[in-house]
């Protein structure tokens, strides 16, 4: 299985340092949607592990981010791909879970859905140091993308190995071995 595991805000959608807290709210990063639809016509499973303690802190509530889950699901579908899994942490920074990246519990999940005794030569797409360290606690490999907190992220030391792209179009076009 060809399996790609992504984060949400600011690697498919649009980040907000005030949360994405409605559908409306929830905006593409031009191309990304593609991307996803790309991958999968070539073969790739996509599966997504995001952070949303807007829950936790009361921003949000578990059917706005099931509607908004079902309206990125949509928007995939209707470009001929699909999002196999879907997985979140709800807890907010300070609450003391396993599932909160940078701690592996989403990637963990993941891989037993699928399966997987780890997630070994899994590609891991973020724009943050803590997408990229959980993703490789279970042997993903780092991809860094340009949007959203992805050019505040290259200040600071990446994991080794990592490799970086202006987005995830870049990233599916590596995949694919699509030279732009």
């Amino acid at each position: 299985m060809k399996l790609i595991v992504l984060d949400r805000d600011g690697v498919i959608n649009e980040d907000s340092d005030a949360f994405v807290k409605s559908v409306q709210e929830w905006l593409p990063i031009p191309g990304s949607l593609e991307a996803i639809a790309r991958l999968c016509r070539a073969g790739w499973t996509v599966a997504v592990a995001t952070n949303q303690s807007g829950l936790a802190r009361g921003l949000l509530d578990a059917q706005t981010l099931s509607d908004m889950h079902f309206h990125l699901q949509q928007q995939v579908m209707a470009l001929g791909g699909r999002i196999e899994l879907i997985v979140h942490c709800p807890h907010g920074p300070d609450d003391g879970c396993q599932c909160r990246k940078p701690l592996p519990g989403l990637f963990r999940s993941v891989a037993e859905h699928f399966h997987m005794p780890d997630l070994k030569g899994v590609p891991v797409v973020g724009d943050s140091h803590r997408d990229l360290h959980a993703g490789m606690l279970l042997g993903g490999l780092p991809y860094l993308v340009r949007t959203g907190k992805g050019l505040r992220t290259l200040k600071g030391s990446l994991p080794p190995g990592t490799k970086v792209f202006d987005d995830l179009a870049a990233v599916a076009d590596h995949l694919l071995g699509i030279q732009r």
